[in-house]
């Protein structure tokens, strides 16, 4: 089979270890089969909102479609081969900070939101819950987690539970820049 790509290849290794069919995964997380397809086969990029709708479906955090195996994980993360990618549709960029492979259930990001950016994550993760907290470095941000909405400065952090829908947007004039750290949570 030929490559589709990296994040194409990751969407469709996800499906298929988890049994289920293009329909199937369409139902659970409500994105067209036929899309599905498109990114599997690397013919279309998905947007920010459309990869969580599909890591949702999957029981999957963004960080580890976009994060490759590694059988022998080094201990460091170099800048420069960190997995980064850009959202078609606001700009937003992520770069996993976290050695690919690494034995932790914590794995940071980076994200980079460009002004007056919104990026929704409509789904919650329901198939496992994850622990999330935001530390804002740079810029402004506000946070939206099912009805409550936060207003970070520059040194806040922010601590939720992914668990229901949720929303990124910068309400300022220069890029807000931020660190992900996200944790797998037991049960569930």
């Amino acid at each position: 089979m030929e490559s589709t790509g990296p994040l194409g290849d990751a969407i469709r290794a996800a499906r298929l270890q988890a049994s289920l069919t293009l329909e199937a995964l369409a139902l659970r997380c409500g994105v067209s089969r036929a899309m599905i397809s498109r990114i599997e086969r690397g013919e279309a990029q998905p947007t920010a909102a459309l990869l969580g709708r599909l890591c949702a479906g999957l029981g999957l955090d963004l960080h580890q479609v976009f994060q490759p195996a590694a059988p022998n994980p080094a201990p460091v993360s170099r800048a420069g081969e960190q997995a980064t990618w850009r959202d078609p549709a606001t700009g937003y960029v992520r770069r996993n900070l976290t050695p690919p492979g690494a034995p932790s259930r914590m794995r940071l990001t980076h994200v980079e939101l460009p002004p007056g950016a919104r990026v929704a994550f409509d789904l919650p993760w329901s198939e496992r819950r994850l622990d999330q907290q935001i530390a804002l470095l740079d810029g402004a941000l506000e946070m939206t987690v099912g009805a409550a909405t936060h207003r970070l400065a520059p040194g806040d952090c922010l601590h939720m539970t992914l668990d229901e829908p949720a929303a990124f947007f910068n309400p300022g004039q220069t890029p807000a820049r931020y660190i992900v750290a996200v944790a797998m949570l037991e049960g569930r």
